[in-house]
Formats: C-alpha cells, sequence, structure tokens
C-alpha cells in the first residue's frame, strides 16, 4: 500500500471511529422494533383494498420479498431467521403455505398486479431444489404480471451453486445474484463454518456473466473472527479481479445474547474497535480506488450499475429490500418474519414457522403486528429517506409536501444538524443541508437525528453497529 493510500485511510479511520455506534439501516421509518401487536391481519386487508380502489396506486407496480428461511448447515455469524436441517421435506410444505399467503393477496388485489421487483432471501434460497424453485416461480408468475425489465434477483449461497444450476436461476427469469462470499481467506472461513473455496466463487462469477446475467453482486462480511487489515486487503484485492457490479460490505456485530449461532464465536478472535475501522476505511479506500461508487451503507457500485446511475441523477430510493431504483411502491412481505408495506402501513408475518402456518390454516393473513403510519412518521420518514438516497434535505420541497415550515417543526432537530455541520459531516446552507464527502460514510448517524423514536427513548443497544 503506497503512502498516499495509507494516509487516506488512516484520515478515513479518524473521521469514522467518531460515529462508531448502533444504529438503524432505515429500510423502514419507524423501524420494525416500533411495530405494533395491535395492528392486526384486518388492518392489512383495508390497505390492501384502499390500494385496489384507489386509482392512482392500484396500477403502480409492486415489490415481492420471499423468505425462505432454510439452511443445510449454520453460519456462526448469522442473525437471519432461518432454520437449519438436512430434511428438505420441511421446504416443499413451506412453499405451499407461501402458495396459501399469496393467494390471500391476490384474493383481495386481484390477479395481475404488476411486479417491477421480486428478491429471494433466507436462509438459503437456494437450498431449494430446481424444481422447487421452479414451482415457486411459476406460482408468483400467474399470480402477478411481472414488468418487462423487472428486478429478479435471489442470494446465492456459492456451496450450493455450479453452473448447471446457475443455467436453471437464468432459465426462471432471474437477472441479478447476490452471492454471499463473506471473506476469501480460509482460517476465516472455517472459523465461522463457511468454507468455500476462492477458485469455485471465481468460477460461479465467471460463468454468471457468461450467461448473461444483469448484474453480479458480491456480499462481504468485515468484523469476522480473525479477520486481520491485512487479510481483509488480501480478500478485497481478489474479489477487484473478479470485478462484480456491486460490492457490500457489511459489518458483523457481535450479540450472542440475540443469536445463539454467535454463541460459538470467541470474542477474544474478533478484531477490535480500531481493527475493525481500519478494515472499513482501507477497504473503502481500495474500492473507490478501483472505481467504484459509493451508493450508502458500505453499498458500492460500478459507474453503469443502475443503482450508481439512480445516484447520480437523484432517482435512488430506499425500501425494505435496500437501495433501488424503483420508485417508492407497496411492497408485499411473503414467508415467516417478513415485512411488508401497503399504504401508510407496515406488517410483519410471524416469526414462528408453526405460528406462521396455523394462521394460513385458518385462512388469515400470518400478521403479527405492524404499525399505521402517522402524519409526523411519514413527514420523518420522507426526511430520513432525502438524507439516505440523495444526501440533501431541501427545506421548501419537504415544507410543501407536508405543509410545515421545516426549521420551526424540526428545531431541535436543526441543533444536532449544526453539531455535525462542526465535524465536517454536513453543510448546512439557507435552504436545506448536504452530506460532505465523508459524510456518505457515516449517513445513519444524520438520519438517526430526525428518529423520534430514537430520540424519546435512546433505545439503540438492539441495533447492528453502524462501522
Amino acid at each position: 500500500m503506497s503512502t498516499l493510500v495509507d494516509s487516506r485511510h488512516l484520515d478515513l479511520a479518524r473521521q469514522l471511529s467518531e460515529f462508531d455506534l448502533p444504529g438503524p439501516r432505515y429500510t423502514s421509518y419507524p423501524t420494525a422494533d416500533r411495530f405494533v401487536e395491535a395492528f392486526t391481519p384486518l388492518a392489512l386487508v383495508q390497505a390492501l383494498e384502499q390500494r385496489k380502489v384507489q386509482v392512482v396506486t392500484s396500477s403502480l407496480p409492486l415489490s415481492v420479498y420471499v423468505h425462505l428461511p432454510f439452511c443445510e448447515s449454520l453460519c456462526h455469524f448469522c442473525a437471519c431467521n432461518k432454520i437449519v436441517t438436512r430434511q428438505h421435506g420441511q421446504a416443499k410444505t413451506y412453499l405451499g403455505y407461501i402458495g396459501r399467503e399469496i393467494d390471500l393477496y391476490t384474493d383481495t388485489l386481484g390477479l395481475g398486479q404488476p411486479l417491477a421487483q421480486l428478491h429471494l432471501g433466507g436462509g438459503t434460497p437456494t437450498y431449494l431444489s430446481d424444481q422447487e424453485l421452479a414451482g415457486l416461480m411459476g406460482k408468483l408468475q400467474s399470480s402477478f404480471s411481472f414488468t418487462p425489465g423487472g428486478d429478479r434477483a435471489i442470494e446465492v449461497d456459492p456451496r450450493t451453486m455450479d453452473v448447471n444450476r446457475l443455467r436453471v436461476l437464468a432459465s426462471l427469469g432471474f437477472n441479478r445474484l447476490n452471492f454471499g462470499i463473506q471473506d476469501m481467506d480460509p482460517a476465516v472461513l472455517k472459523s465461522v463454518r463457511r468454507v468455500q473455496p476462492a477458485a469455485h466463487v471465481a468460477g460461479l462469477v465467471v460463468a454468471s456473466r457468461d450467461l448473461g446475467f444483469e448484474s453480479v453482486n458480491l456480499d462481504l462480511i468485515y468484523g469476522l473472527p480473525l479477520q486481520t487489515a491485512t487479510s481483509f486487503a488480501r480478500t478485497v484485492a481478489a474479489v477487484l479481479t473478479l470485478r462484480p457490479d456491486r460490492i457490500a460490505l457489511h459489518a458483523y456485530t457481535h450479540q450472542p445474547e440475540r443469536f445463539k449461532a454467535q454463541r460459538h464465536i470467541s470474542v477474544l478472535d474478533l478484531p477490535g474497535p480500531d481493527a475493525r475501522v481500519a478494515i472499513l476505511s482501507q477497504s473503502i479506500v481500495s474500492l473507490v480506488d478501483a472505481g467504484y461508487e459509493l451508493i450508502g451503507l458500505g453499498q458500492f457500485a460500478l459507474p453503469g450499475d443502475s443503482l450508481a446511475i439512480a445516484k447520480r441523477q437523484g432517482r435512488l430510493h430506499r425500501n425494505l429490500q435496500g437501495y433501488s431504483v424503483l420508485p417508492d411502491c407497496d411492497q408485499l412481505g411473503l414467508g415467516v418474519s417478513s415485512i411488508g408495506r401497503m399504504g401508510a402501513t407496515y406488517s410483519q408475518n410471524a416469526g414462528n414457522l408453526s405460528d406462521y402456518c396455523d394462521r394460513l390454516e385458518r385462512g388469515r393473513l400470518p400478521v403479527v403486528g405492524g404499525l399505521a403510519l402517522s402524519r409526523d412518521d411519514l413527514l420523518r420518514r420522507a426526511v430520513i429517506m432525502a438524507v439516505m438516497c440523495h444526501g440533501r434535505v431541501d427545506f421548501e420541497s419537504i415544507g410543501l409536501a407536508f405543509l410545515v415550515d421545516f426549521r420551526k417543526y424540526f428545531a431541535q432537530e436543526m441543533e444536532a444538524i449544526s453539531r455535525l455541520a462542526h465535524s465536517g459531516v454536513v453543510v448546512v446552507d439557507p435552504d436545506g443541508f448536504s452530506l460532505t464527502e465523508s459524510g456518505w460514510h457515516v449517513l445513519v448517524v444524520v438520519a438517526m437525528v430526525f428518529d423520534r423514536y430514537l430520540r424519546d427513548d435512546q433505545k439503540r443497544a438492539m441495533f447492528s453497529r453502524l462501522l
């Protein structure tokens, strides 16, 4: 590493260290920990019916997320809602219940609602057999109208994949692959029970391009056991040779009291706070030098990627599936623990598999909680999403949209913004405020200023760390 690069990442590390604290990712606002049990399946049905009768929204495309929780083995870093089993018969039964849930939605909305974004997550979606994936896609395609050029993404565990299976995914209509590789270092992967040869990953990426997938994305996790700045620099260098369209840097947060899988990890093997920040800052510099653009929250993309283009053009959005080029839209969350958004409401499915199935057996949507957003929630969501997506909040546009005097309504928050300006995170002008270049790396710190729930009770311990 050159002296110049070393100096840049050290400067960035100093800036990042100042804001190394827990915080939400704001795929929704309010965040899911604010959902209440008083939000019932009936409340969601009413929101669905409202969509159906409103001409403005009824023709707008949907986003659909399907949670597939099954895994054959346990990864020690995992914080997902998953079911570890080698008994594949459970997956077939589960897919039957997914079908019932889809039917309940189409009973209200009608068949053929436009679907522009589909994401299969988990768990391990590629735990399913080719026939099971084909059946699921067939059910979705017969229930919704897939819009041309839409996003069809699936999360892929490289250990479950070969070239023949990639061909199957392409034939089923998937056009975006998210490979969860986490790291390339054999010792690190062994420590978290996620061994996958680097050559195998490289072969899958090359094959994916040959098969015509529009976007190939690689997910990395920093802060894992045995990681060092040197070892992770080798991983980033190896990833850069593959030139994926997007690279995500996810922070590992050690919460063994919440996630049993993490109890297999010794805290003594984890990089300390300074090492974590060094790993992150060094990686950011390397990715930017390689031509990747920061989208936000550790998400990087090549300049020609749709996310990078949307960010430059001011068309970037953020929804329950993360950053997206799809305009603000309703979202259906299918499967155990999934979250959906319908109009000015959020809903969440039962997190327990038996509870999820039992509710569907009784002909009810498996909703166990959610939230009907207040006017204040909607206003603050608009501000937070402006920060997260555009790095700019314009006082007049927000004020006109919600009929408020921005500076007066957010007087307390603007005091905090002024303090962040002194730290070099934002720049305030007469018309609004904007993130600085370094502020983009800690944008959640700015968004958190407008989170009324955090301000009221300072409940942050449950969130993962920002860095």
